[in-house]
């Protein structure tokens, strides 16, 4: 790739990140959302967040791992879920879920 189609292709992208993300400034007026689409999107995060935890926990390589029990992230999961659903604590839910992970890491290699 020469340095033409390098700067071409830099160029590019960002024009079309500008315009799609500033599309909705460029209406002249403004646009409602329907009750179902803003309640749909109240759960956007919490969708995105399950995208990445989930393939973290369940996939090592690129592969489905095929005896969770003995993989650390595994229990790390179950053990900060519980503490989350318990006290509601994000710290806490953090602290809990690496207080788990480590020991099983480096202690027993999982």
């Amino acid at each position: 790739m020469s340095l033409a189609e390098f700067l071409f292709t830099i160029a590019g992208l960002t024009v079309i990140t500008v315009v799609t993300r500033s599309f909705f400034f460029l209406s002249e007026r403004e646009l409602v959302l329907p009750g179902w689409v803003k309640r749909g999107l109240r759960y956007a995060p919490l969708a995105a967040l399950a995208a990445v935890v989930v393939p973290e926990i369940l996939m090592s390589q690129g592969r489905l791992v095929a005896e969770p029990w003995f993989d650390a992230r595994f229990h790390a999961a179950i053990a900060a879920t519980a503490y989350y659903f318990w006290r509601r604590s994000i710290l806490g839910t953090i602290v809990v879920g690496m207080a788990v992970l480590l020991p099983l890491r480096l202690g027993l290699g999982w």
